[in-house]
């Protein structure tokens, strides 16, 4: 939802900026996100059916200036691959750009209510839009 959410506001306003998302597990490469994320995020006019899911790699330090992390699990995960001081740098957890140094995690929607992905929505909006104000 976060590269759906990125990825839509720059192409508003005209950012060459590349996006992408990884996971740190390869459960479900090449899958689509859940039908619940696409369904909340068709809901504020975003369509993410052109994502599909594919492992973090060790090249992606190399690719990326910035590598956002949702939980801190998937954040020590990503660190523990780093293999320099500049390729750790690079990664930060999200919800720190809305309430900084709180290393707050995105929660999982995925075994909750119905409205929790509608909640992760609105809190990637935000961070989405602090990054691009940190960025721009």
């Amino acid at each position: 939802m976060a590269h759906g959410l990125l990825q839509h506001k720059i192409e508003q306003i005209g950012l060459q900026w590349q996006v992408d998302s990884a996971g740190t597990s390869g459960y479900h490469k090449g899958e689509q996100p859940d039908n619940r994320a696409i369904s909340c995020m068709k809901k504020h006019n975003i369509d993410i059916t052109y994502q599909h899911s594919r492992p973090f790699q060790k090249a992606d330090f190399a690719k990326f200036d910035v590598i956002y992390c949702m939980d801190k699990h998937n954040f020590w995960d990503v660190r523990a691959l780093a293999e320099n001081a500049d390729e750790v740098s690079k990664v930060l957890l999200i919800l720190n750009e809305v309430t900084p140094d709180l290393d707050a995690s995105v929660p999982d929607p995925y075994y909750g209510s119905g409205d929790g992905f509608e909640h992760v929505y609105r809190m990637l909006d935000k961070a989405t839009d602090k990054i691009i104000e940190k960025y721009k």
